[in-house]
């Protein structure tokens, strides 16, 4: 029997199954998705199997065997291992960074090599001796000098020691120390042979007695009984209880939000868009929903009862967000409704905790998972239903190899069983709705809000009236009394403001010298907590000059805003006010997003000041006010879904003010009041914005009506970059047909970053039939030739952002 074996090297000339010889003992077990440890070269590395066979065309005395077995069932089912060939195709990359994207980085392998003594008596030198200390096994890191490293290659020829390498997962199953108490006949004559000084042994075999044949985790017996772990030793020894280790689950911890009542009845529009999911759960169709409803129209509901008639068939959900912020309020309400059938996979879980969650949905114990891009690929092997919220989010786009897009996976799963997918979302992405409108997808509408509420009134700020006013606060006067009156009345506040730190720069007045990074060509950004300058690109850190490191002027000053900044704002104008603050910086503790929404959802705060994570998703009843203290972060950046991503974000956060009783108010503070896009927002017309965004797309030639495809290269070597960038524009061009638009090579928008400088093409095509095969013949040119000059060069097909 003969196994076809992806190898964990990712290599160019190793892109490909191998065939490996599988042992007569492994026969009757081996089975494609399993993962072996397999000898490859000179070393052991772990191997996914993706295929068994009888023949192969190398000669049967050169196939190596296979080593050892890691999985004696499947991690990888075989609708995964054909969606990992796909994948690697669509996205251009290796088969082994498909197939390892589909488990929890705990399963990764991790390497060891050891040095094993074969002839212990041909060893004569000392230092070798002491290195090895007796010891049969070595750990070769131990060996940290050179002339250990010399005599481990000696003796290794001299065939006196091996080095093996031993492949191991990243990350163990967990196990609890368990306590099984004996029987009250036993325990009663251990009882009376103990000393009459053993006063504590008396006491706990006489709690056993109580709790006879009883099994429970050491911890609780010791907490029950309140005796030392000390005795309950000592009463083990006498045979009182036997201990044993169980696999346990590392619990994520639950979020235990404060939630808003389950409606009883469903709105007309809620009614129709799901009575047309429910008959295509029905009828096992694989069908691409676009729902659109405007913030507050009750699309969770849907996607709730939806879930429960897909649990009622038998069959497993998936349900994908967009941001971390966003997973402990959509669990806690997928856990009220459906309790321990729900697993949750997000990057701010601990690689064990993923394990088990990931352990969990393989096992079948649960039916549905709720988790950020990656809980796309989860082992459910009967899948119901997709649905994806905010399905307009470039989170939802993995930046890493292999870049898919976790729509597309999505889309492509649901073929395969069957199912429907929902892509949900109040201001949904142009492509998307492009497709509904052609019929490729199938478009739900929800015009009006669940409870029949009015939607927020809207009031747009133009900052440059408030400055003509002299008001140089980051508050507008109009937003500055809002605030005040919901403070009052004891109303709760959302300020958003999408830029973290305390100012974006710090320039010297005297000479225009904005303070850099050394590494990238980007300003540092001021963080007052630690007064530490940080790049939030290569992560450099430095303090604060007191001096211009230019002309040495004292006259050296913060500008721009960042939400530190805000915040000790907020401080000066509203000294009562409880302010909860939500950032990257404030939520890199383990749990700390769970912490701050559940202080907001519980009222211990009144004001939530953040950044994209609050825009979107949340829903609490005593939200009346939201102000958006600067709409121009978005919508002046250098890429053509600049307007879009504007529109959405204004829109997402305009929706979390007044989505129950108390009624809505929002504030947009902008020095560009007339632009489409925020004027759009302000009533949530996305139609209108839909049209208009389309007409300029169209007019200069950007998605949905052509494809693009960004090719970046990056190199120490400003001169090599430029050169290598100039080399794969011409590949490109002379291979590809006069109707692909190629623009560059040209600097990135951040032209270096780490030290790296980067240049990049663009590709803009209608239809390309040879675009595939001619990017792999670039990455083809790259990782024979190219790569060994020390060039980075990464495709990315319908980036994100450009």
């Amino acid at each position: 029997m003969i196994a076809k074996i992806i190898v964990d090297v990712a290599a160019y000339p190793i892109d490909r199954p191998f065939d490996y010889i599988v042992p007569e003992a492994m026969e009757s077990i081996i089975e494609p998705g399993i993962r072996v440890k397999v000898p490859f070269g000179n070393r052991k590395v772990l191997g996914y199997v993706t295929g068994i066979k009888n023949e192969t065309d190398i000669a049967i005395d050169k196939l190596k065997s296979i080593d050892e077995l890691i999985d004696l069932d499947p991690v990888i089912s075989s609708e995964l291992l054909d969606l990992s060939r796909w994948l690697a195709v669509q996205t251009l990359s290796y088969e082994i960074d498909a197939l390892q994207v589909m488990l929890p980085a705990a399963m990764r392998a991790k390497y060891e090599k050891y040095v094993e003594v074969v002839e212990q008596e041909d060893i004569l030198d000392e230092e070798f001796l002491n290195f090895l200390k007796g010891r049969k096994r070595v750990p070769l890191k131990e060996a940290d000098t050179a002339s250990l490293l010399k005599m481990i290659k000696y003796y290794t020829n001299e065939k006196v020691i091996t080095v093996d390498t031993i492949v191991r997962q990243q990350t163990a199953i967990k196990k609890v120390r368990m306590i099984r108490i004996e029987e009250a006949s036993k325990l009663h004559v251990i009882l009376e042979s103990l000393h009459s000084n053993a006063k504590k042994q008396f006491e706990l075999i006489q709690w056993m007695i109580q709790h006879e044949g009883q099994t429970l985790t050491s911890k609780s017996l010791l907490e029950q009984s309140g005796i030392s772990p000390a005795t309950l030793k000592s009463v083990i020894a006498r045979g009182a209880a036997f201990e044993e280790y169980a696999e346990t689950y590392r619990e994520p911890e639950a979020p235990g939000m404060k939630d808003v009542a389950i409606p009883v009845n469903l709105t007309d529009e809620q009614v129709i868009a799901l009575d047309r999911i429910s008959s295509s759960i029905e009828g096992g169709v694989a069908e691409t929903f676009l729902l659109h409803g405007v913030t507050g129209s009750g699309k969770t509901e849907i996607y709730l009862r939806a879930i429960k008639e897909v649990l009622e068939k038998g069959q497993d959900a998936i349900v994908l967000v967009p941001e971390i912020a966003l997973t402990p309020q959509m669990t806690s309400r997928f856990k009220a409704r459906f309790g321990p059938l729900v697993a949750v996979m997000h990057s701010a879980l601990s690689a064990g905790e993923k394990y088990d969650e990931w352990r969990k949905i393989q096992r079948g114990e649960v039916k549905v998972v709720v988790g950020a891009r990656s809980a796309i690929f989860a082992p459910f092997k009967n899948v119901g239903i997709i649905i994806l919220d905010e399905e307009h989010e470039s989170t939802y786009k993995q930046e890493d190899t292999p870049r898919y897009h976790a729509r597309d996976v999505a889309i492509k799963r649901a073929e395969y069983y069957g199912c429907p997918v929902i892509l949900g979302s109040a201001t949904p992405s142009l492509e998307s709705y492009a497709r509904a409108s052609k019929g490729v997808y199938t478009l739900l509408t929800l015009l009006n809000r669940a409870r029949n509420q009015a939607l927020p009134k809207v009031e747009i700020i133009d900052m440059r009236e408030e400055l003509r006013l002299g008001n140089r606060s980051m508050f507008s006067l109009d937003l500055a009394e809002a605030v005040r009156n919901r403070l009052e009345s004891g109303e709760q506040i959302i300020l958003f403001l999408n830029r973290r730190g305390f100012s974006a720069f710090v320039l010297c007045r005297d000479c225009g010298t904005v303070v850099e990074c050394p590494n990238c060509d980007i300003s540092l950004t001021y963080h007052r907590a630690t007064e530490r300058l940080k790049c939030h690109y290569c992560g450099h850190e430095e303090i604060v000059p007191l001096k211009c490191p230019e002309c040495t002027s004292e006259h050296i000053r913060f500008f721009g805003t960042g939400t530190q900044k805000v915040e000790e704002e907020i401080t000066k104008l509203f000294p009562t006010a409880r302010v909860l603050r939500m950032d990257v910086d404030t939520t890199r503790q383990k749990g700390a997003h769970e912490r701050l929404l559940r202080q907001f959802s519980e009222g211990k705060a009144d004001i939530l000041l953040g950044t994209q994570m609050i825009a979107k998703g949340l829903d609490f009843p005593n939200i009346t006010l939201v102000g958006v203290l600067a709409a121009d972060t978005t919508l002046h950046l250098a890429d053509f879904r600049a307007a879009e991503k504007t529109f959405q974000l204004m829109t997402q956060v305009s929706g979390r003010a007044g989505r129950h009783e108390l009624p809505g108010e929002v504030f947009i503070q902008t020095y560009t009041p007339e632009h489409y896009a925020i004027q759009l927002a302000k009533d949530q017309h996305y139609e209108p914005f839909y049209k208009h965004e389309m007409a300029a797309r169209r007019q200069f030639g950007y998605p949905p009506f052509y494809f693009v495809t960004l090719v970046q290269f990056s190199h120490e070597d400003l001169l090599k970059v430029a050169d290598f960038a100039e080399k794969g524009s011409r590949f490109l061009k002379d291979n590809l047909s006069i109707d692909t638009q190629i623009i560059g090579p040209t600097a990135a928008a951040v032209s270096r970053v780490n030290n790296r400088y980067r240049y990049q093409c663009l590709l803009k095509y209608k239809k390309e039939p040879m675009l595939t095969e001619t990017l792999q013949q670039l990455i083809k040119l790259y990782r024979t030739k190219w790569i060994k000059s020390g060039l980075i060069m990464t495709v990315e097909v319908e980036p994100m952002s450009i």
